[in-house]
């Protein structure tokens, strides 16, 4: 007789590797289940236990595949894709009925996407808001107008209806050409750029990887215009002939593109300090610098990077507002270090 309260067992898929079957685990089974899940949730299922190779649970997504190796694996539950609210503190920096303005901390993810149903800004403004956040973004996106990367810090500002999203979005679309919108960051670089002020313009477009950008040839078919202006606020460990180990500069955008400051200061030869996807060839530079700063940027470990100050018109009031956000304390601990060895070299 049938348990009906016994849980039933989550559905597998079993897989027989062809002949012509190479390469890694998480690539094999990302290519042969087309586009069911992301390589970065197979990679997930592959460490949590959900796959088997030949008969014996495999935790190793590097792990190689042959020809005629059965897989199988534990498909997991859909997931939600409609963001539900949740407790998460908010830095709310300004709010009224029409937009609220929040300080972003690192780490937060802005909206849900594949891996990050829940733990968003959005899951925290659809908590805060209510019934009263903007859902001209879309379901996943409702409010939002703009967005920073999950490991940049900064200003954000959020829609709490439809004519305000409409009216924000606009601006930034703009990119302030003929508005008040203004988007400023602070960043710790490796180096020193060879002008203290200076504009970048290099279109961007998308490299191997989705999530990545590179500098593109303006003839390139994805190359979209990228325009950023620096200046140099600091320079740490300069040397006589004008280099230096790092510096912190200002970045205002003119466009505002993914990856747009870390791939434009990468491609000056200053890519931002703790940027895992852009300086890798960076990181043994910090056996360079004295201590503590060799401790403490062997320890950070994001892009040094700040949305400081967001400036935008009131979409009801026209009125010109400014909002500034200090630096957090894990970057302001690095510029303090850099400032500490500098001074004592």
């Amino acid at each position: 007789m049938n348990d009906p309260f016994k849980q039933a067992e989550p559905p597998r898929k079993v897989l027989v590797a062809g002949e012509d079957a190479e390469g890694r685990l998480d690539a094999w089974l990302t290519a042969t289940l087309k586009g069911d899940f992301s390589r970065s949730r197979i990679k997930s299922l592959i460490e949590q236990g959900a796959v088997l190779l030949r008969g014996a649970v495999c935790t190793e997504p590097k792990k190689k595949v042959q020809p005629g190796d059965r897989v199988e694996i534990v498909l997991p539950e859909p997931e939600d894709p409609v963001p539900q609210g949740e407790n998460i503190p908010l830095d709310v920096l300004y709010e009224d009925a029409d937009l609220i303005v929040i300080s972003k901390p690192a780490g937060l993810v802005v909206h849900p996407g594949a891996g990050n149903w829940t733990g968003t800004l959005v899951n925290a403004l659809i908590y805060h808001c209510g019934d009263s956040l903007s859902g001209i973004g879309g379901v996943r996106r409702p409010g939002i107008v703009h967005r920073l990367d999950k490991d940049t810090s900064g200003v954000l500002v959020a829609a709490k209806n439809d004519a305000a999203h409409r009216h924000l979005a606009a601006q930034f679309a703009d990119h302030g050409r003929t508005g008040q919108l203004e988007r400023a960051y602070k960043a710790v670089v490796w180096g020193r750029p060879k002008q203290l002020r200076g504009t970048i313009d290099a279109p961007l477009g998308r490299a191997g990887d989705r999530t990545k950008r590179a500098v593109k040839h303006e003839d390139s078919i994805d190359a979209r215009e990228a325009v950023t202006h620096y200046e140099v606020l600091k320079r740490f460990f300069e040397r006589p002939d004008a280099t230096a180990l790092a510096s912190l500069i200002e970045c205002q955008l003119e466009t505002g593109r993914t990856h747009q400051i870390r791939v434009h200061m990468a491609h000056i030869g200053c890519p931002l300090v703790g940027d895992p996807d852009y300086s890798a060839g960076f990181r043994t530079k910090a056996n360079l610098l004295p201590e503590p700063a060799k401790t403490v940027v062997k320890a950070f470990h994001r892009q040094a990077l700040h949305a400081y100050l967001l400036a935008f018109e009131h979409p009801r009031t026209g009125e010109v507002m400014e909002f500034e956000a200090p630096l957090p304390a894990d970057m302001q601990e690095l510029v303090d270090a850099l400032e500490q060895g500098h001074q004592g070299a």
